[in-house]
């Protein structure tokens, strides 16, 4: 086992890929918790589909993909605050609006110029091998403003989330909380998306919340939890990945709902004693 690990670490894109997916994987593990709580888990579903269109057009256009898709992501987390807080149109009807429509504009760019080709392919379905040195700078940078920004705003957002009348009332500013949640969410799926892919990187923001809600009470042990949880199955899930040469995004995924199994078999059998 430790040679294989050895011999695993040996590759630059493999280092790579588990420096940015695990602080990926630790920033979705923290937001999940609070957009679960809030009901708003759905929003990062939304996001990636976002997140989708605007690296394929940006792919189409052979301009650089995260250049164009964080900006476009964060601009339709806040719309998606807007528009369901100002209108008519509320909650999953404004992430079904945004995110279809970004969706379909990139699949429309794409069939006019390049095609389905493999860069699509691997924002689709993600893939190790896309992360490149400044890919990994810049994804690491950004990680790191995410946890910061998380820590330094923790207590803001604990009341916010769980009464946010309340927090209103004694003159938090909400709705600017809110907007923080959704940006720092678009920042870490636009990130998360290279290797995981847009059809599965939403399930990073809502296993390990899910998961560790089977057990943990408190916002603070979900929220570490959470985090133990998301680190450790992005990591066994790449190690699972190299071993037998399947898909890296898709074994994370699947170590993710092993461990949602067994935290809910653990809470089942507590029940019972």
């Amino acid at each position: 086992m430790i040679n294989a690990l050895v011999e695993m670490f040996s590759y630059a894109f493999i280092v790579r890929a588990v420096i940015v997916g695990l602080l990926v994987s630790l920033c979705a593990a923290l937001l999940g918790v609070s957009l679960v709580l809030k009901r708003y888990s759905m929003i990062g579903d939304g996001l990636s589909h976002v997140g989708f269109g605007t690296l394929a057009v940006a792919t189409a256009l052979n301009i650089a993909p995260l250049s164009i898709s964080i900006p476009a992501t964060v601009l339709a987390a806040f719309l998606l605050l807007r528009i369901s807080e100002n209108s008519k149109i509320k909650g999953d009807a404004a992430i079904a609006l945004i995110s279809t429509g970004a969706l379909a504009i990139g699949i429309m760019v794409i069939s006019f110029t390049t095609g389905m080709n493999t860069d699509v392919y691997s924002y689709m379905f993600g893939s190790i091998l896309a992360m490149s040195t400044s890919d990994v700078t810049l994804s690491v940078a950004l990680a790191v403003v995410v946890l910061v920004l998380f820590i330094f705003f923790y207590n803001k957002l604990f009341g916010v989330i769980f009464d946010e009348n309340f927090a209103k009332a004694t003159g938090v500013k909400t709705f600017l909380y809110n907007m923080l949640i959704a940006i720092l969410t678009a920042i870490t799926i636009v990130l998360g998306m290279r290797m995981i892919g847009a059809l599965l990187i939403s399930s990073l923001i809502l296993f390990p919340a899910l998961t560790s809600m089977r057990i943990c009470k408190k916002f603070k042990s979900v929220t570490i939890c959470a985090a133990c949880v998301s680190l450790a199955s992005f990591f066994i899930g790449i190690v699972v990945s190299y071993s037998y040469a399947t898909p890296a995004g898709a074994s994370v995924v699947i170590v993710n709902i092993a461990a949602f199994a067994l935290f809910w078999l653990i809470n089942s059998l507590k029940r019972r004693t």
